[in-house]
């Protein structure tokens, strides 16, 4: 729903920008600012990597450049909460030079890095180290988590209190468990003590038991090693059941199942601090592309049924999913050639994460605002960072988007340097023309 205002509110205060060099005004975009609820035609000027300007009117002020937007959407840059850039430690999957213009071009100003890096980020001088190569490529925001636990062992605690000091956005065992709920219990009580969420992707692994496909006909039929739904179902319940004691802020990462969502609706609904998120392509494939024994449809959580997929959009749509993300894993092409458990789990997403947004966006399950929001304010906020919002003095982190354009994937098209999807070849249905980060102009179609 559109508010009706000639202007935003002022903004609330924002991280400091680096300084850019000129000034840009966009005018006529219809412009989606899910901080305030704003959906409406409006002119935004941009001036030392700041927002200057939100308005009906046109600003006074003279701008350096202007670009004549009517037609597209203005929204936040978007803020991905999972994206693996693989470096350091399998350059010759991706690397920063690679996988940053591929974020550039798909509207991404912000990724959160998950720590499972070779070395493992569980020092603050591995965080460092990678903090250091992000400075050097530059172009997009980098944010990291650091490991829960050493190594990401499951057994004993990392430096928390150092790797936050360092700078790390939250903790996480990426998609490692930890099997001893009493180191679980006190690296939440930790982690609470420090004011750290803990990112958990929730299975059990005895239940997963090294599965590759969801337990279902297409798997029996297939002969592939199944993961139950009780795998995703048990590891939430198991890390409620932790924060019901501790308090601990935890963020569930990558769901799958109806199961798993309708339990983190009843915990949010009870008040305790969880949020959660999924992967852009869960909300589209099922077990059934996995027919054919297609590895690029390895993924983990595994494809679910169709019954689960559509309980994911429904949960997206109600906001109990505050967050869609990419989950974006390249690969090289040998990590998908073997018999479908011995390949690599992962998709190159970054490129499809919008589109497939927008997608959801032209089947009804969300309205344009909502989408924004599920891109932008919903992981900025998980992340507790101050962006996902286009106001004046917060820095100037946006995309355009033509959101009616048809184009066809091609993979081997793909910026990325891994060209791993199973979304090669796919109509979709609007794209990302410009991409601002710090009111740099980092991307142009």
């Amino acid at each position: 729903m559109s508010r009706r205002t000639d202007d935003w509110s002022p903004a609330r205060a924002a991280k400091p920008a680096p300084p850019a060099s000129g000034s840009l005004l966009i005018r006529g975009a219809r412009v989606l600012d899910p901080g305030n609820g704003f959906d409406g035609i409006a002119h935004v000027g941009v001036r030392d990597g700041r927002i200057e300007h939100c308005s009906h009117t046109p600003p006074k002020a003279a701008y350096d450049r202007t670009i004549d937007a009517r037609g597209l959407w203005l929204m936040p840059g978007v803020v991905d909460l999972c994206a693996r850039f693989r470096e350091p430690g399998q350059t010759h999957k991706a690397s920063f030079a690679s996988e940053v213009p591929a974020a550039q071009a798909s509207g991404i100003t912000t990724v959160l890095l998950p720590p499972d890096t070779q070395p493992v980020i569980d020092s603050p001088a591995m965080l460092l180290r990678v903090q250091r190569i992000a400075r050097q490529t530059g172009g997009v925001d980098v944010r990291v988590l650091g490991a829960l636990t050493k190594g990401l062992g499951g057994e004993a605690l990392a430096e928390l209190s150092a790797l936050k000091s360092a700078g790390a956005s939250g903790a996480s065992q990426a998609l490692q468990p930890i099997r001893d709920m009493l180191v679980a219990r006190r690296a939440l009580e930790y982690a609470h003590g420090l004011g750290v969420t803990v990112h958990v992707f929730a299975q059990n692994a005895a239940l997963a038991a090294g599965g590759c496909a969801h337990e279902g006909p297409v798997a029996t039929r297939l002969g592939l090693p199944a993961i139950p739904v009780a795998a995703e179902v048990s590891g939430i319940r198991f890390w409620i059941s932790i924060i019901e004691d501790t308090g601990a802020r935890v963020h569930f990462c990558r769901l799958s199942t109806a199961r798993g969502a309708e339990l983190v609706a009843l915990a949010r609904q009870r008040g305790l601090p969880v949020t959660a998120d999924v992967a852009a392509h869960q909300l589209f494939l099922t077990d059934v592309d996995v027919d054919g024994f297609d590895a690029r449809c390895h993924v983990m959580p595994p494809l679910r049924s169709a019954a689960d997929r559509d309980a994911l959009r429904a949960a997206v749509a109600d906001g109990t999913i505050g967050a869609i993300c990419s989950d974006h894993q390249p690969h090289e092409a040998d990590a998908k050639i073997n018999p479908f458990p011995m390949t690599e789990p992962g998709i190159s997403a970054l490129e499809t994460l919008l589109p497939l947004t927008l997608a959801l966006v032209h089947e009804g399950v969300l309205t344009p605002l909502a989408a924004a929001e599920r891109l932008s304010l919903g992981p900025a906020r998980i992340a507790g960072l101050d962006a996902g919002r286009i106001e004046p003095g917060l820095g100037a982190d946006l995309v355009l988007v033509d959101a009616e354009t048809p184009w066809t994937l091609r993979a081997d098209q793909l910026r990325s340097a891994g060209r791993n999807t199973p979304f090669d070849g796919r109509a979709l249905r609007g794209r990302v023309m410009r991409t601002i980060h710090r009111g740099h102009e980092v991307f142009a179609r």
